[in-house]
C-alpha cells in the first residue's frame, strides 16, 4: 500500500505538559497522505481477507468528510479492487471535496438518506451483490480492531502510563486495549455527544474480559460529532502556532482540548507520562472556509 511506516514518529508536545504530567503523541497521520493514521491500520485486514476471499469490489459507508471513505476509495484502488461508498446525504448536494477525491479514485458514490442509513443490514440487503465486500463504517469489527492493535508496536511505547485517543466508533480503543501492556491506562475521549454506549460496544467487539484498565470519558464533543465553535478553533491554531501539530475538528482537536483540560484538572496522577494518539486525517476541516486554519 505504499504505507510508509517510518514515518511514524513520537512527537512531544510541551503546551500539553505540566509539572509532573509529560505529554507525547504518536503521530501516525504521517503514515501516508490519503490512507492517514489509523484508517490504514483499521482496514489493512479487511483488505487481505477480501483478497483472500476473491471478491472484486469494497464496499462501505461514510458521510461527506468521512475520513474512512476516500481511505477506503484509494486503499482500493490500489489493491486492485472497484470501490462503492454509500453515503449518508442527499445526492442533489453539491459534492464535498471529500467525495470529489473518492470519486477521483474510482469509487462510485450512492446516497442513502438519514433515515434509511442508521440501518446498515437492510442498505447491505438491498445492495448487496455478487463480489462484494462490505466493511463496517469506521472499520468497526474484528479485523478493524485486530489492525488497530498494532498501532502500539509500531515503535516503543512502553514507558507511557496513558494511551489516550478520540473515539468514534470505539474500534481503534477496542485494538489498543488489546495490545496495552498491564501498566497502560486506555482513556477514550468520545466525540459523539452522550454516547454512553460506547463502553458496551467496546467491550462487545473485544469479545473477551478487558479488566477495568480504561476510561471513556464524555463532554467533549463541542455540541455533537464535528461540530466546531469557535474556541475549538482558536485553540486549534495555537496548538499549531505552539507545537506545529495539525489537528481536525472531528477528532484530533477535540482530543487535545481534552486532555489539556483534564490536566488542569488534575484528572491524571502527578509524575504520568501520556502518549496521545494522532488518529489522521483531516477531511473534516474542509468543510471550513478557506484560511480559517493556518496548516
Amino acid at each position: 500500500m505504499l504505507i510508509n511506516i517510518q514515518n511514524i514518529h513520537i512527537q512531544p508536545l510541551p503546551s500539553l505538559s505540566d509539572k509532573g504530567i509529560q505529554t507525547d503523541i504518536l503521530r501516525l497521520d504521517l503514515v501516508h497522505p490519503v490512507i492517514s493514521g489509523n484508517k490504514w491500520f483499521k482496514l489493512k485486514y479487511y483488505i487481505e481477507e477480501a483478497r483472500n476471499q476473491g471478491t472484486s469490489c469494497l464496499a462501505g459507508f461514510g458521510g461527506a468528510y468521512s475520513n474512512h471513505i476516500v481511505a477506503l476509495a484509494y486503499a482500493a484502488q490500489i489493491n486492485g479492487f472497484r470501490s462503492r461508498g454509500f453515503i449518508r446525504g442527499d445526492e442533489n448536494t453539491p459534492l464535498s471535496s471529500t467525495l470529489l477525491e473518492a470519486k477521483g479514485y474510482g469509487m462510485e458514490l450512492i446516497f442513502i438518506d438519514r433515515n434509511t442509513y442508521r440501518n446498515k443490514e437492510a442498505i447491505t440487503h438491498q445492495y448487496h451483490q455478487p463480489g462484494y465486500y462490505w466493511i463496517p463504517e469506521g472499520g468497526y469489527g474484528i479485523l478493524g480492531a485486530k489492525g488497530a492493535a498494532d498501532i502500539l508496536s509500531v515503535t516503543d511505547c512502553s514507558a507511557y502510563s496513558h494511551i489516550i485517543c478520540a473515539t468514534g466508533t470505539g474500534t481503534m480503543m477496542s485494538g489498543l486495549l488489546l495490545s496495552a501492556q498491564p501498566h497502560q491506562k486506555i482513556i477514550g475521549i468520545s466525540v459523539l455527544k452522550n454516547h454512553i454506549s460506547i463502553v458496551d460496544e467496546i467491550k462487545a467487539l473485544i469479545g473477551q474480559p478487558v479488566g477495568t484498565n480504561f476510561e471513556c470519558v464524555h463532554g467533549y464533543d463541542f455540541g455533537g460529532y464535528a461540530k466546531h465553535p469557535e474556541p475549538l478553533l482558536t485553540f486549534m491554531r495555537g496548538l499549531w502556532q505552539q507545537d506545529q501539530l495539525p489537528t481536525d475538528i472531528v477528532y484530533t482537536a477535540k482530543l487535545c482540548y481534552a486532555v489539556k483540560d483534564l490536566i488542569a484538572k488534575h484528572f491524571f496522577p502527578e509524575n504520568s507520562k501520556l502518549l496521545l494518539i494522532h488518529s489522521g486525517g483531516l477531511q473534516g476541516n474542509r468543510s471550513l472556509a478557506p484560511g480559517n486554519l493556518p496548516f
